[in-house]
């Protein structure tokens, strides 16, 4: 696969696999080797064991989330191209164990919040109750000493939990 990429020379490749994230590095690290300039997205679903971005790797690879819509999709491509970095904040947020003993799902509900969604919306999205979200946050509100949910994502983006 390497070989055959280096003769097209991408700007992009899009890897949808079902295999674990420590299994699709090599492959990564050997595409990325033979195309340096050439960016790498990963489809991830959380919910599989061993999915979720390594905390530590630059090797160009990029994650989003395996049922994001086209419209996201093509967004995260074009900003790939363009020369940025993606990770989706909800795998970003699943992915960090943090120092203040945040869960994994109250920093992918806080995530979520962070990207504007309502508790209806991440409840529908996380296949929670709107009580269970707004818990969810109410904890990382307390665990955090945030005054509020805005102050809370203020407090995760200054720690690096979120971006």
């Amino acid at each position: 696969m390497p070989a055959r990429a280096a003769e097209l020379w991408p700007t992009v490749i899009v890897i949808d696999t079902e295999y674990m994230v420590s299994q699709v590095l090599p492959i990564a690290e050997e595409l990325h080797t033979a195309i340096p300039s050439c960016s790498m997205l990963l489809l991830c679903d959380p919910a599989k064991r061993g999915m979720l971005p390594p905390r530590r790797w630059a090797g160009g690879l990029n994650f989003v989330l395996k049922d994001a819509s086209d419209a996201v999709l093509a967004d995260s491509i074009r900003r790939l191209a363009a020369g940025e970095r993606v990770v989706s904040p909800m795998l970003q947020a699943a992915s960090l164990n943090t120092d203040r003993g945040l869960s994994t799902r109250e920093l992918e509900v806080l995530g979520l919040a962070a990207e504007g969604e309502s508790v209806r919306e991440i409840a529908g999205r996380l296949y929670l109750s709107g009580g269970t979200v707004r818990n969810y946050l109410s904890a990382v509100i307390t665990k955090t000493g945030a005054r509020n949910r805005l102050d809370a994502i203020r407090i995760a983006r200054k720690g690096g939990w979120l971006h």
